[in-house]
């Protein structure tokens, strides 16, 4: 990355002077080839101290650029090629390398979009945290254990204790995201940059995370930039708004003025293509007869073994006795908190993990036993879509490859014409140019990513797809993209999905049933409209209260 700086107009010192986070005509591009892409074009704005910022906008649009040029953290294509960045009086362009280690996780914290890919896969959990306490805070040994549980506590994760000697691969995607907001936490930053924090998490904990950033900054006057695609998100915490688009800020004003009264075409776009959970009142509700799946008391046990001969003392009931079923051409939710055992039951119906009991039917056809041939084929009938897009595609491949394997396993028939030709149009469907085939996965962002897993999973034609958070990278504009796709293909294929989601506005726009889980059992089910506005568990109602307030009801039309 090479860094050129710019003179500032007349009063932007005097303006930076007053604020914890001053970046003024900013512009990022980046290398490909022998040709510069523009990234970032002009972007300025301020953060005061204890503000919350939100940046919002499209993916791809140049949030987490604008967040990482901050940092001095992009990649070395990258060149900034003008502009000024002040953090109080210190100029973080003009710093050396070396120095920027005491402005990033003490004086600035993140936390990254994809947990996954950010976490140390072969670090615990305990040991990650205790790194930042340690040089960032001096804390070692017990100290730093015991805050490090507190941290954990502080984000909700569920036993601490437990979960602060496991790896990253051993949480649920909302847990990973929990751990990676404890680390950012850790050092107690001045500025705190949160890159889509809630991304991943059910709503009962993107509200316990959103009053503990709002705890925190009134407790020690903290600063947030939040960058985001959720405008529920924004109306909740923000204090002032800037619209991205295109590399440019379109739009910037206090948070009142942006959900009254948004000036841009673009923000107002924005509001229009929010899911609500009024949606589902305003479409009839349709009954399906035929099961298409249907799932017998199933089950998924992990053994918990202790002592010297790593004897089982007792089992993780993740998935405990669901039964479930999915007609033709029917779209069934499951929602519930991270951690409860969603993805787990996913995964299990497609054998991706070994259940320990239940049984399974398929379009009339027992597959609990099958093996071999047999089995291949009829699990080619049923895809999935997965919630961390980065992890589950191979990096060394281009994205045409990515998408036509499925093509080349199970239509060995299709020439290379065909297969390129059918790639091309999939890439089209999800909202990419056709020419992203030739591109490799880290050339993305994370909701270009998702939309790519998403063609994958629709190349081979299946009747069944479990959807796994397939939504949650995506801003709003591209969300109601993906779910007039699902549904149109739905319509016109009778194509059935399992959708596994948090988000109960996205529920209320695509399902057809909903079944709400809690700690590995079906706790209610029902048709949609009945779940969301007629609850009768208490654990559902919960969900809902939790619903950010401008995700309630239809927004005014503009």
């Amino acid at each position: 990355m090479s860094v050129v700086s710019e003179r500032l107009e007349p009063g932007a010192e005097q303006r930076a002077a007053n604020a914890l986070l001053s970046v003024s005509d900013l512009h990022v591009s980046f290398r490909q080839g022998a040709e510069l892409v523009p990234a970032v074009s002009g972007v300025s704005f301020h953060i005061d101290k204890g503000e919350t910022f939100a940046l919002v906008g499209e993916s791809g649009s140049g949030k987490s650029v604008t967040a990482l040029s901050v940092l001095r953290l992009l990649p070395h294509n990258a060149r900034i090629l003008k502009g000024r960045v002040m953090l109080g009086n210190t100029d973080l362009f003009g710093l050396p390398e070396y120095a920027m280690g005491a402005i990033r996780g003490l004086r600035v914290g993140i936390i990254f979009q994809d947990p996954m890919s950010s976490l140390n896969p072969v670090m615990t959990v305990g040991r990650q945290i205790g790194e930042v306490l340690r040089l960032q805070r001096g804390l070692q040994g017990q100290a730093a254990r015991k805050r490090a549980l507190e941290l954990l506590d502080n984000v909700g994760l569920p036993n601490p204790e437990r979960h602060l000697d496991e790896y990253p691969h051993q949480l649920s995607g909302g847990m990973r995201q929990r751990v990676m907001i404890a680390i950012a936490l850790a050092g107690e930053p001045e500025l705190l940059i949160a890159d889509e924090p809630t991304t991943a998490l059910d709503v009962t904990i993107q509200a316990q995370i959103l009053e503990l950033l709002a705890r925190l900054k009134r407790e020690t006057g903290m600063a947030l930039w939040l960058i985001t695609h959720d405008l529920g998100i924004v109306a909740e915490l923000a204090d002032r708004v800037a619209v991205m688009r295109a590399g440019k800020i379109v739009e910037q004003s206090a948070r009142e003025g942006f959900l009254e009264h948004p000036e841009h075409p673009y923000s107002r776009e924005l509001f229009t293509a929010m899911p609500r959970l009024d949606a589902c009142l305003a479409r009839p509700e349709t009954h399906h007869s035929d099961p298409l799946l249907v799932v017998e008391d199933f089950k998924v046990y992990y053994p918990i073994k202790r002592g010297i001969f790593q004897r089982t003392v007792d089992y993780v009931r993740a998935v405990d006795g669901v039964s479930l079923s999915v007609a033709q051409g029917e779209t069934l939710a499951l929602v519930g908190e991270s951690g409860c055992g969603k993805t787990t039951l996913g995964k299990g119906i497609l054998n991706l993990i070994e259940p320990t009991g239940g049984r399974i039917r398929f379009d009339g056809t027992d597959i609990t036993g099958l093996r071999g041939e047999e089995r291949r084929k009829r699990y080619a009938e049923m895809q999935i879509v997965f919630q961390d897009p980065y992890s589950s595609m191979n990096p060394r491949m281009i994205v045409g490859d990515i998408v036509e394997e499925g093509l080349r396993a199970l239509h060995p028939s299709m020439s290379e014409t065909e297969r390129r030709e059918r790639v091309e149009d999939l890439l089209q469907n999800v909202g990419l140019p056709r020419e992203a085939r030739l591109r490799y996965p880290h050339e993305f962002s994370g909701g270009q990513r998702q939309r790519i897993c998403i063609a994958r999973a629709l190349a081979v034609d299946p009747k069944l797809i479990v959807c796994d958070e397939p939504t949650s990278a995506l801003d709003v504009s591209v969300q109601a993209q993906i779910l007039k796709l699902l549904k149109d293909l739905r319509d016109r294929r009778g194509l059935s999905y399992l959708f596994i989601t948090h988000d109960l506005a996205v529920v209320a726009e695509l399902a057809d049933r909903v079944a709400v889980m809690h700690r590995g059992k079906i706790v209610e089910m029902g048709t949609t409209r009945r779940v969301l506005f007629e609850p009768t568990h208490a654990y559902t109602r919960r969900l809902l209260h939790a619903v950010p307030k401008l995700r309630l009801s239809k927004h005014r039309e503009f």
